[in-house]
Parts: structure tokens; sequence; C-alpha cells
């Protein structure tokens, strides 16, 4: 009876413990996929697959990450792919502007109220490059000769038509009374191979998309649009850091502009699983390679979640509804 009675109360001490043990934390069962709604080579698609290879490397993960190119529709294909996606706890997306030109220019039935914000990774830059066979030293003298040329003579090339790339352009002909012909892109990679085979005049790309060539002495820096010079003072090629590089402002183009480089997840997700891609982001973050990544491509290293970056985001869309009504690239209801 009593061995009975030291077995039962053995039961229930091992069922309390049982009971009293903190639940495991989420983590992914299976392959996450990583939706890019952007082509390759651009700077969503280079931060995507960085991530894949970082996590490999230092094992952030316990399941591999696989990035996905979905950029038919100005990335309106990645984005309806995720908001159809609901409860998906193996499915991220990168985003960039789109995730608020596509739908105000195309009317595309996506909002990114639709999905679930996880994290701001970063800001990016906006870069105006010409070809370094050319003359220009500044963008006054770039701004010059294009508007000597006449209207339409000059090309400018971007990612994506009605995407943040035309509207800054929309903004240097505003600010320069110059008028050029855009050529849009399906990504910032192929962006920059125009400007290196001297097929266009200029380009306003991101730094990480454009660095190899201005390293190689093929493309050269005019100005960057942010309200200060970038803080990177580490020699990219043997004369010039990004610190070196003006401000767009001091070569009177009033305009700042940093696009979001963020992850959202479909729509339908428990906080624990939006926590655990939090930390597993915070992780990555915190390698060297990040950091290497974050100076070779002088990014703003602003991060964000919950309210904050929720705020951000929404104050974002309105800035980009105001930008692109002064555009007139807002889709006709």
């Amino acid at each position: 009876m009593r061995t009975r009675r030291i077995l039962s109360c053995s039961a229930v001490m091992v069922a309390a413990a049982f009971a009293a043990a903190p639940a495991a934390a989420w983590e992914p069962s299976k392959p996450v996929e990583f939706v890019i709604p952007a082509g390759q080579g651009g700077g969503a698609d280079q931060m995507a697959r960085f991530t894949q290879g970082v996590t490999a490397k230092h094992s952030l993960m316990k399941q591999p990450v696989i990035p996905i190119n979905k950029s038919g529709g100005a990335g309106a294909e990645g984005f309806l792919d995720v908001k159809a996606s609901k409860g998906d706890d193996h499915k991220i997306i990168i985003t960039l502007s789109n995730l608020f030109t596509t739908p105000l220019a195309t009317g595309v039935p996506f909002n990114w109220k639709d999905l679930t914000p996880v994290a701001m990774l970063a800001l990016d830059n906006f870069v105006l490059w010409v070809n370094s066979d050319t003359p220009y030293k500044s963008s006054k003298d770039y701004l010059a000769a294009a508007k000597k040329a006449g209207p339409g003579k000059f090309k400018m090339a971007g990612t994506g038509a009605k995407q943040e790339d035309q509207i800054i352009t929309v903004a240097i002909e505003k600010a320069a009374g110059v008028k050029f012909t855009y050529v849009p892109f399906k990504g910032g990679g192929a962006v920059a191979t125009q400007l290196v085979g001297n097929h266009v005049n200029s380009t306003v790309n991101n730094p990480i998309e454009a660095v190899a060539h201005w390293r190689s002495g093929k493309l050269r820096p005019l100005c960057v649009f942010e309200k200060a010079r970038m803080p990177y003072k580490k020699k990219v090629t043997s004369t010039m850091a990004w610190n070196d590089i003006p401000t767009c402002r001091e070569a009177g183009i009033p305009m700042d502009y940093l696009m979001l480089r963020g992850i959202f997840m479909p729509a339908g997700v428990s906080q624990d699983v939006v926590d655990f891609y939090i930390g597993y982001f915070k992780r990555v973050r915190g390698t060297a390679e990040w950091n290497n990544l974050m100076e070779n491509g002088a990014f703003n290293q602003s991060f964000m979640t919950g309210k904050e970056y929720v705020n951000w985001v929404a104050a974002a869309e309105n800035t980009h509804r105001e930008l692109m009504r002064g555009a007139g690239f807002l889709a006709k209801k």
C-alpha cells in the first residue's frame, strides 16, 4: 500500500512538473520562404540572399531560408502571394518602396495593412550616379548639361515605372528645370549595368546596387538623397568614401528619400511567431557580416519593431501618396 502511495505521489509530482514547465518557444518546422517582390540583383534581392547565406553559416535558424523572386506587376505578384497566405508561419517578405507605390500607382487590391509587420531592418539610400567616362564631376555640372541638351535628350534609368526611382527623377526635374527620358528596368542590378554600358546617362540607384561598379572605376556618385552625408568614412575607392558624397540638397535638389528594407508576414500569424522572427533578425543583425553589408551598402541602420514600426510605415505611406500625387502617378479611380 505504501509503495503504491509513493508511486501515486511521484506521478502527481511529475504531472505537476510538466504542467509548470513553460511551453517551448515557437520555431519553424520546415523551410522558410523568403519572398522578394523585386528582380534579381537589386537591393532587396541582395539583402534576402545575404540573409540566407549568413543564416546557414552561423546556424541562426534550424530550418533553411529559401529566397524566391516574385517581381511581376512591380512586385504585386509577391505582395498578393503573401496576402493570400493568411496564417502561414513559414513565409516572410522583404519590402521596399513598392509596398506603397505599387498599389497607389496600379490600384492592385493590396495594402500593407493586409500583412503583419515584423521589423525594419534598415533604410536604404539613393545616389545619383553617372558613368565615370563622362566629364560631370558634380550634380550641378550634370544637370546643367541635361538642361542644355534639351527636354528628353538625357536618359535616366530606374527600377520600374511610377516607383521610387521615377518619383525621385520627377523631383530632380522639378528642382532643376530639366526633363529626362525615364527608362525603367526590372531590377537595380540591370539599372547599374545599363549605366556602365553607357546606354543611359544617369541612374538613381541604391549604393549596394552600384558600389562594385564604383569601386572598379566605372561609375561616379554625384549626390545622395539624405538630409546628412552618409557616416561611413572608410575609403571605397582610392580617393573617396561614402561620406565624401555630398547631399543632393547641397546641389540644390530639395529632396530627401530613404527606402524601407523591412520584413512583413501574412496576416493571421500569432505574436509568438512574430517574436521568433524579430529575434531571428536581431541575430542576423548581430553578425560581423551584417556590419560589413551595412557599410559596403551605406545603409541607414535604423531598426524598429512593434508600434514604432507600424507608425513609421503608416507615415511613409502618406508621404508616398503625396509624392505620387505631385508626380501625377496615382491610379485613376
